[in-house]
């Protein structure tokens, strides 16, 4: 890899309309990150940190970004964007109490470096798998839009996460939308130990842009003046028109990925060039050739920050170790939620488990301003199931939107939406579907309450299961691929006056909730429910039939093949729970029902190994065992993927084997 010839060194630098105080303004704002860096470094080598990922060389971009935005505008940035802190001023004792994993960093301890995002600073930071946060970005910058404040949302990536798919779908719905998005790449030259020649092969990242139909520019990310003043004056036209705009900053990576990766892949004549295009020695240079810096200036700069340095760093460390306290740690997981009770009204309709939810989505609309139907065909379409039908005449476009075919990133965009304040829903068109989705619904809208207290406001409706010879890709119920995330709830109807109820508790509570809904029972089942708004608990069974010689615990369509067995058996005495919440779980209806019969049946549609039903099983083997008189049985479909034909679909699930499963149980 060769120096890019196009680009001089050392740095060129012209004053553009900055006053001296401006410039020394940029030289502080530059200076402070690094001195914090060399002083980590340090503590780093002395084991007081555990990790480190140095920005040394990419000061300006962090810096610059910074102080071209207004302080009430989000951030999202890096591992490398230290600059991004110091500017917005966020104290140096609560960094490095967060650095040190102590109780005053802005995660408790719960996770490190920069890991962490802060209201109070409008900063959101990224996770580890990089590409989520494009899409949340789309959800600030939407919400902006929708609350038509002129703001932008800035977003960072590397070069190497330009690579992920996140990023293009990112780009994608920023685009199609006009989002008001600053997308910052610092392509600083490797990802880790790869560079850029094996990352990509268009000329420059910024050349993508077009593809999304988005204006780009290159910018010297080594030059704090230029990434000031263009970044000033492209966020200042995004204010004005919103629309998204693709940065890629050329700049250098001069430490290891992280520190204990070193450098030694780096060839030594590129490392040479790209030291003598350092940001802050060449600005300080430029500023005591131009006679705006002295020598007694950056010594008094210098010492100042040096003994702020010290000051936080002694605060901290005087910290006390972050102690373990279960119940604190637990509290934490969720957002608190109190839950309000409105009882449902006398007036009621027959109508159908999809009628019920379609009621629940619009009451839950009228009632929440802030609350946006995300989802692909939803809007004129009403969705495939049509259960968005006549919304968007109601509630217009803007807070009913038809979605690229880009789950990740809309599930991030729902994140940044709720990061704005507002609530948001997400349709995926078959729950099969969230597979796509998967990575930020489990790492970020599940974590994000834990590690920095940022609630996720987002329900996640999932169109799920089988008899509908539907196959392998529609018709899968994967509720147990969540009920194990801790962070997120989950749902699970079996009848159109709980579908109601539940799923407006669901809007209320401020938490991430995947609430699945079982096709074959959309149009199958009809029930009386109330016309009127109302809601029910969230983990709170519901027992459809009581008695003292087996209990049978299921939920979904399970529910209604238990119905139709007990009926057709002609069974008396039985316990039959309808769990309708798997995520909060009514732990206490389940063991007073197996304390009771002595005889306990777990019936899931999903496969046995590794479904929810081991779970309830377990739970009632560990609490329960001197109650019983068998065996907790399962019943689940076959360790196979969803057969199509009907013949095979019959086979593949458990109903047809029920009769037999309750009557071993009987005979045990």
């Amino acid at each position: 890899m060769q120096p890019n010839s196009s680009v001089q060194s050392p740095i060129k630098f012209e004053k553009e309309n900055l006053s001296s105080a401006q410039l020394l303004d940029l030289y502080v704002a530059l200076l402070k990150p690094r001195l914090i860096e060399e002083k980590m470094l340090i503590l780093l080598r002395q084991g007081k940190i555990s990790k480190w990922f140095s920005g040394i060389g990419q000061e300006a971009i962090s810096v610059g970004v910074t102080k071209a935005l207004n302080p009430d505008e989000y951030i999202l940035p890096m591992h490398r964007n230290l600059g991004v802190f110091t500017t917005r001023n966020v104290p140096l004792n609560r960094l490095f109490s967060q650095w040190q994993g102590k109780q005053n960093g802005f995660t408790k301890g719960r996770d490190r470096s920069f890991h962490f995002g802060t209201q109070e600073y409008k900063i959101v930071g990224m996770i580890s798998h990089l590409g989520p946060q494009l899409g949340v970005a789309d959800g600030i910058a939407l919400a902006h839009k929708l609350k038509k404040e002129n703001k932008l949302t800035a977003v960072f990536t590397g070069e190497g996460g330009t690579s992920e798919g996140d990023f293009h779908e990112a780009l994608n719905i920023a685009s199609v939308w006009d989002l008001p998005v600053m997308f910052c790449i610092e392509n600083n030259g490797y990802g880790l130990s790869t560079p850029t020649n094996e990352q990509y092969r268009c000329k420059d990242l910024a050349d993508r842009a077009e593809g999304y139909g988005m204006e780009s520019f290159i910018i010297d990310g080594n030059n704090i003046i230029e990434v000031y003043s263009k970044v000033s004056e492209i966020a200042e036209s995004i204010r004005e028109n919103p629309r998204p705009v693709l940065l890629e900053f050329k700049t250098f990576r001069m430490r290891g990925h992280e520190e204990a990766s070193g450098t030694k892949y780096v060839p030594e004549e590129l490392m040479q060039f790209w030291e003598q295009k350092d940001p802050v020695e060449n600005f300080r240079q430029f500023l005591k050739e131009e006679n705006i810096l002295n020598e007694d200036q950056e010594i008094h700069f210098k010492d100042e920050i040096k003994a702020e340095i010290d000051l936080n760093l002694k605060e901290a460390n005087e910290e006390n170790p972050t102690e373990f306290i279960q119940t604190k740690e637990i509290n934490d997981v969720y957002q608190e939620f109190v839950y309000q009770e409105v009882n449902p009204s006398s007036n009621t309709e027959n109508v159908r488990f999809i009628d019920a939810i379609a009621q629940a989505v619009k009451q839950s609309m009228q009632r929440h301003n802030s609350l946006v139907l995300m989802g692909q065909d939803i809007a004129e379409y009403g969705g495939v199931f049509k259960i968005t039908e006549g919304l968007i005449s109601e509630f217009g476009k803007e807070r009913v939107r038809n979605t690229p075919i880009c789950e990740s990133a809309i599930v991030g965009t729902a994140m940044g939406l709720s990061i704005s304040g507002m609530k948001a829903m997400v349709e995926m068109q078959f729950g099969d579907f969230v597979s796509s989705g998967f990575n930020p619904i489990v790492n970020y809208l599940a974590k994000s309450n834990y590690r920095w207290n940022q609630n996720a406001d987002v329900v996640i409706r999932m169109p799920c299961g089988a008899g509908v010879g539907a196959g392998p890709f529609h018709s899968q119920t994967n509720e147990a691929w969540f009920t194990k995330v801790p962070g997120l709830k989950v749902v699970y109807p079996a009848f159109p006056y709980d579908a109601k109820g539940l799923l407006n508790t669901a809007f209320n509570d401020p938490n991430p909730i995947l609430f699945f809904e079982h096709k074959a029972l959309y149009r199958s089942i009809r029930q009386e429910v109330p016309v009127d708004y109302y809601t029910l608990p969230l983990g709170k069974a519901s027992i459809l039939k009581e008695g003292e010689k087996l209990t049978i615990i299921t939920y979904g369509a399970g529910v209604h093949w238990a119905l139709d067995t007990i009926d057709e058996m002609e069974l008396e005495k039985v316990d039959l729970i309808d769990l309708r919440s798997l995520q909060p779980l009514d732990k206490e209806a389940i063991m007073n029902s197996a304390k009771k019969t002595g005889k306990v049946l777990v019936l899931t549609e999903d496969s046995t190994f590794g479904s929810l039903a081991s779970e309830i099983s377990a739970i009632i083997s560990e609490k329960c065992f001197e109650y019983l008189d068998a065996p907790v049985m399962r019943l689940g479909s076959a360790e196979t993927p969803i057969p199509f034909a009907a013949a095979l679909e019959e086979g593949y699930l458990p109903k047809t084997k029920l009769k037999e499963k309750i009557q071993q149980l009987i005979d045990y």
